[in-house]
């Protein structure tokens, strides 16, 4: 069929030509807005301002979620039509607008931490009350949003299960005392293996025992076992101190023992050695002159013995003479009644029968 013009007049002219597109516009948004009347001159009806301000509107609000920012520390996920297409990172991402794509993002660096508390059995068959933190966040973002149902409820049985299959291979002595750090270290290792067969998505940060305690109506009496085991360690910290402060004193004691011994051997050797070739030596003196030598030497023995007592020697010719020494001056005394232990109290004149004191000496020498 032809085309021809309408009553409007704005109709193509002629039969077979392409539709006037500022019509077809004009038309489409008369039908949303309906007709807004004629004027005077016949012209045709109008869209109001306010439809224009609508998709304005609605074409920012398109073009702002198309783009999404996200942080250093999230990790995006896509669902196009609800099925996983792709995971965002870090940094400015462009997808299609909803309701075609949408996008869900969490943080995986952060790090949660909740507490679980009970009692539970040891190895032998012991009752303790335990209480466990446990820190985790989140290591695959996929697995975490579609794998598991309730993941918070999941780690939390994870959790249970772990510490009480731990603690019920562990003595109470091992949960109490210096074993907890090991039982920690092994429940971290079978909360982790157990969500990894889940697949949950969670990475356990650590596992710390906070408390372990016995029952109420057994307290006193652990407490009691815990005292003695601290005053039993007290003790072997203290003999350990004790050690330590002993030993190096006795071997720095022994060390300088040793030195002085070896000092002292290295002094006798010498003096011997010393000794020895002084002898050499007077031995040759002697070949060449015995005489004087064994005069030599017997002055020298002689002048050694008698340096260290108190004498008088005189050297006085033959007769009667009377011979008054003061002897107490002679021996350097104060001239008082009594005298050093070992010196002369007084002094006699040698009777007539008694011969003058020699000494193999020249004559007129006094010495002391």
């Amino acid at each position: 069929m032809s085309w021809k013009e309408t009553s409007n007049g704005r109709g193509p002219s002629q039969s077979g030509g392409p539709p006037d597109l500022d019509e077809l516009l004009r038309r489409l948004l008369s039908w949303f807005t309906g007709p807004e009347g004629k004027s005077d001159k016949g012209s045709e009806q109008r869209p109001v301002p306010w439809v224009w301000i609508l998709l304005l509107v609605g074409g920012v609000v398109v073009l702002y979620d198309m783009f999404h920012l996200v942080d250093e520390q999230e990790r995006g996920v896509v669902l196009r039509f609800g099925k996983h297409v792709a995971t965002l990172q870090p940094g400015l991402n462009v997808r299609l607008p909803r309701p075609i794509e949408r996008i869900y993002k969490r943080n995986v660096q952060l790090v949660h931490t909740f507490a679980h508390e009970d009692s539970m059995l040891t190895q032998d068959e012991n009752i303790v009350k335990v209480q466990v933190a446990v820190q985790y966040r989140i290591g695959d973002l996929e697995r975490y949003l579609f794998n598991v149902a309730d993941p918070e409820a999941t780690l939390r049985q994870a959790t249970e299960s772990a510490v009480r299959a731990v603690i019920g291979k562990s003595k109470l002595d091992l949960v109490l005392t210096e074993g907890r750090s090991a039982i920690a270290d092994g429940q971290q290792v079978l909360i982790q293996r157990t969500l990894e067969d889940y697949q949950s998505g969670f990475l356990v940060v650590g596992v710390e025992m906070q408390s372990a305690q016995p029952p109420e109506q057994v307290k006193a009496s652990f407490d009691d076992v815990t005292t003695a085991r601290e005053d039993r360690q007290r003790l072997i910290n203290e003999a350990e101190a004790y050690r330590n402060d002993v030993l190096p004193r006795a071997r720095g004691e022994a060390a300088r023992i040793l030195e002085e011994a070896n000092a002292y051997k290295a002094r006798v050797v010498a003096r011997a050695e010393g000794e020895a070739g002084r002898f050499e030596q007077l031995l040759l003196e002697y070949h060449e002159a015995p005489a004087i030598t064994r005069q030599r030497l017997y002055l020298d023995a002689m002048e050694t013995l008698l340096s260290s007592t108190s004498k008088v020697l005189l050297d006085a010719p033959e007769g009667n003479q009377l011979i008054y020494l003061p002897v107490d001056r002679l021996l350097g005394g104060d001239g008082g009644s009594g005298s050093a232990a070992g010196q002369p109290q007084a002094t006699s004149a040698p009777s007539q029968n008694t011969p003058p004191i020699t000494a193999p000496r020249p004559r007129g020498r006094v010495s002391r």
